[in-house]
């Protein structure tokens, strides 16, 4: 069977890559020289191509060269679905196939199919064959993120997923080295398996956050290895099985040598024995530190100091671990913009079985991102992350709001000491200026507009403060932590000695943001087409007709363009081009009404049930009299990670009557 145009090309360059090689080219000329030696072929003419491809087959260069490129024609693996795109940090289902540099090494994970999922027995078969809730996998692994297609939920799901990895790091060090099994060896980085289900109504939920070590590949002659891999819950489930997988993963190009089991375990033991030999000393050190912080006053001991937080699997970690510098490349410009994104993530407080006080569980960033729902730590500790990669002195605050609920939220500290905080959950900012406790009570219209009440530490990625204050209220906090006497703070060797770059291999990586992955104009367009339809047939059971304006639907386009500018900027933008050309739409003795709101999902059933709970818009909707015509305008704006902000404008004109 011949091979496609492009399949060649792509052999031809592996192959030219392998005769660049040192000892084949040395081969090759040893053989010519011979020849040159002899003078002519066996015939008495100048050797020919034929001859010397034969007197090349007969040393073992040809077969040696195929050994090289593992070219086999009966070779029946699948392809890789997922590879890394240089466009895009995340790749879905792969339109189009890859070329591997055959000067890398590369890591293939297969997940085969699942087994045992038995929570989701009863999903097998859905109501008319209609699938109710789906399975994604998501993969990270050295800053390459991956997501699987969605696969039927069930108690055997067919996944036949494969994710292509590449083992180089981004050193320019390593562009033209082939990773050899000693170096892969001290890649300590494990394979981030997140699993995420989504229900009919979309609402997500985490299944499981695994962290697969692949190393043991190394071992394997044939640089494969096939396994079942146990998949554990989360949070008060991290220690119950949510199901099981078959996996296969396979080295390319494989190895000439492979690694005894002894050097692989004295590898992982090496390493554990120094990670728990870490967390040991900072544990003594921290023990200490609280010991000293209590003994300044008795009432510390009720404070929210939060040295350490457990995550989604039940790992207890320092809580400057979760924080990191992270840059957003392209998909954010500005600070208030990624203060924006992170509003638009879903909240959701750590499910609990039975009654009993909130669960508090710290979520790592790639499961958060992957769930697109999180708590507040988990949206405080991404906004942080966001901030300080603008190069802002940022911190995360743990403490209580009015009502005594715990929270977190966001501060920053500019260069001439002003304290600004940002309230991860809706993106909105507040100016911190201290009370004097001693001056006479204020009213209302001066008191703080923040809903913080108390604060007992904060902490970023290679900091730690503990409110030293006599009285930790926010309102009179002086936010000095250099000021020993206000903020007592951990000694930064000690943090960075679990939470540093040199030690980063003990807590999860953080990934990159993912591009927006939705047409803006192809969802508003499909929303507000679903939105005009649920309206008439509204109005219709009331046994109303409706007319409605195109033209009075475009008008409404620059006002939530303005909503949408001011909640990312802080500023409110002119509106009087908006206003006039509604004054002109409307004729003489008619009236107009709008409702605008804004969602962070596009689900129109959802929509149009949120709306109607407001006044206004039941008031539009319901509206009837002469010449009534309705508009309805949606704009959505994609931001990373799937994050939108979905703003719809309900709005009527109709003829007044006196």
């Amino acid at each position: 069977m011949a091979l496609p145009a492009e399949k060649v090309s792509e052999l031809k360059q592996i192959i030219h890559s392998q005769l660049s090689q040192g000892d084949v080219q040395r081969r090759i000329r040893e053989m010519l020289s011979e020849s040159m030696q002899e003078g002519y072929g066996n015939d008495g003419n100048l050797m020919g191509e034929q001859e010397m491809f034969n007197r090349l087959k007969q040393r073992g260069v040809v077969d040696n060269i195929l050994q090289q490129i593992q070219f086999d024609g009966s070779d029946s693996r699948r392809q890789a679905t997922h590879f890394t795109d240089k466009e895009n940090m995340l790749k879905t289902v792969g339109d189009k196939k890859t070329n591997i540099d055959p000067s890398r090494r590369y890591l293939y994970l297969y997940i085969k199919a699942g087994k045992a999922f038995l929570e989701h027995i009863e999903e097998d078969n859905g109501v008319g064959g209609q699938v109710l809730s789906y399975f994604t996998f998501h993969i990270l692994f050295r800053g390459q993120r991956f997501k699987s297609r969605p696969v039927a939920c069930a108690c055997e799901p067919d996944i036949d997923e494969g994710f292509l990895l590449e083992l180089h790091k981004d050193g320019s060090g390593e562009a033209g080295k082939m990773a050899d099994p000693t170096t892969m060896l001290s890649i300590c980085d494990p394979i981030h398996v997140v699993l995420v289900k989504t229900d009919s109504t979309g609402d997500t939920s985490l299944v499981s956050s695994h962290f697969l070590e692949w190393r043991p590949v190394l071992t394997s002659n044939t640089s494969r290895l096939t396994t079942s891999l146990e998949l554990k819950g989360t949070g008060s489930e991290c220690k119950v099985s949510a199901g099981v997988i078959d996996i296969q993963v396979e080295l390319f190009p494989k190895t000439k040598q492979t690694l005894s089991n002894e050097v692989i375990t004295a590898q992982f033991q090496m390493e554990r024995t120094r990670q728990a030999e870490q967390e040991r000393l900072f544990l003594v050190y921290a023990k200490q530190w609280w010991k000293e912080y209590l003994t300044i006053r008795e009432i510390h001991k009720e404070r929210l100091v939060k040295i350490f937080a457990q995550d989604e699997n039940g790992n207890n970690r320092p809580v400057c671990s979760f924080v990191k510098p992270l840059r957003a490349g392209r998909l954010l410009d500005t600070a208030r913009e990624a203060s924006r994104f992170v509003s638009l993530i879903h909240t959701e407080r750590t499910q609990t079985l039975g009654g009993g006080s909130r669960t508090e569980q710290w979520t790592t960033m790639h499961a958060f991102l992957c769930r697109n729902k999180g708590d507040c730590e988990d949206h405080a500790i991404l906004l942080c992350s966001l901030l300080l990669g603008f190069g802002l002195d940022a911190y995360v605050c743990v403490g209580t709001k009015s009502k005594g609920a715990v929270h977190a939220w966001v501060m920053t500290i500019s260069v001439d000491g002003m304290i600004t905080f940002w309230e991860s959950l809706n993106g909105h900012r507040y100016i911190h200026e201290a009370i004097d406790p001693n001056a006479p009570p204020m009213d209302k219209q001066h008191r703080p507009k923040y809903p913080y009440k108390t604060v007992g530490c904060v902490f970023n990625h290679h900091s730690f403060y503990a409110n030293n204050q006599p009285i930790d209220s926010v309102d009179v906090c002086q936010f000095n932590l250099r000021d020993e006497a206000r903020w007592k703070s951990m000694s930064n060797d000690a943090i960075m000695s679990v939470c540093g770059t040199s030690s980063s291999q003990l807590w999860p990586q953080f990934p990159p943001l993912c591009a927006p992955s939705i047409d803006p104009s192809l969802a508003s367009n499909d929303l507000e087409q679903q939105l005009r339809v649920l309206i008439t047939e509204y109005r219709r059971d009331l046994g109303l007709t409706t007319m409605w304006d195109d033209q009075l639907s475009y008008l409404l386009t620059p006002s939530l363009a303005a909503y949408e500018t001011e909640r990312t900027t802080g500023l409110t933008p002119g509106n009087e081009e908006f206003q006039d050309s509604i004054k002109q739409a409307v004729p003489d003795g008619h009236t107009f009404k709008g409702y605008p709101i804004q969602f962070s999902h596009r689900n129109a059933r959802r929509v149009f049930a949120t709306s109607l709970r407001s006044p206004i818009c039941e008031e539009i909707v319901h509206c009837r009299g002469d010449h009534v015509r309705f508009g309805v305008r949606v704009r959505v704006y994609p931001y990373p990670e799937s994050a939108c902000a979905t703003w719809v404008m309900f709005a009527c004109k109709y003829k007044s009557v006196i």
